[in-house]
């Protein structure tokens, strides 16, 4: 019966229901933000709902019976777990924002397809990496803001004047969102060899330590590409000896 169940949870029409629930769910959520349609549908988009919920619920219990105590040892199911005990908690007038997680269940979008368990394994496996190039750049804008705040804190107090204000000053000109004509040439106007900091700055932040980021997240995925590729070629290869074995001893039996 186990194998059953677990079979019929494996088949692609069963995955792609789950993924069309997981979509449809997701529209209603929205829908369920406009106060003109809950209006007019409001107890529709609430069963609707329930609906939804209802079968996330039989298939993680289905999950759950078929594959016993593995189920808990797999981290997408544990995933699948904590989203649906979210979406199960009770809501309230003081547990709103428990009704807002409830749009969290389209994050099982991640645990059914396969492309994107990828990308999300492979950003997990950056992880490491990542922290050392988040050091970096926390000791750079550290650095950054001490000498900030120093140079233009008397004259500039509401961008530079204390150490915060000068740590997202420098994060707003590090995402380059009106980096120019908001922050920088209205500081030139006063210190006009100002560009010696802000320009190094930019090219240091900006470009060469978040470009780290995205090679360490590429090159993560890359190498789990290729691993997959490596286990793929493996059981084909010993699916082809496991065939011509059999042949063989077919062979020999005549």
């Amino acid at each position: 019966m186990r194998t059953q169940i677990s079979d019929f949870l494996d088949r692609p029409m069963t995955r792609h229901f789950i993924m069309g629930v997981i979509l449809f769910n997701a529209v209603i959520l929205g829908l369920e933000t406009s106060g003109k349609v809950m209006a007019r549908a409001g107890w529709l988009i609430e069963t609707l709902d329930m609906i939804c919920l209802s079968i996330f619920v039989l298939e993680l219990l289905a999950k759950i019976y078929a594959q016993g105590p593995r189920f808990f040892r797999d981290g997408w199911n544990l995933f699948d777990f904590a989203i649906v005990g979210i979406s199960l908690s009770p809501v309230g007038e003081g547990l709103s924002v428990l009704r807002a997680l409830r749009i969290l269940r389209l994050l099982r979008v991640v645990s059914v397809l396969p492309s994107l368990r990828r990308v999300v394994e492979a950003f997990i496996l950056a992880l490491p990496g990542m922290a050392s190039v988040f050091l970096l750049t926390g000791i750079i804008f550290y650095i950054g803001s001490v000498i900030a705040t120093k140079l233009y804190g008397p004259t500039f107090p509401e961008w530079f004047g204390t150490l915060g204000a000068s740590l997202y000053t420098l994060f707003q000109v590090m995402t380059l969102e009106s980096w120019s004509m908001g922050i920088v040439r209205p500081v030139m106007e006063v210190h006009p060899q100002s560009w010696l900091f802000f320009v190094p700055f930019i090219l240091i932040t900006a470009f060469a330590v978040m470009n780290l980021v995205v090679g360490l997240i590429v090159s993560t995925m890359q190498d789990a590409h290729a691993e997959e590729e490596n286990a793929a070629t493996g059981d084909y290869r010993d699916d082809v000896l496991a065939r011509l074995e059999r042949i063989e001893r077919a062979l020999e039996r005549r």
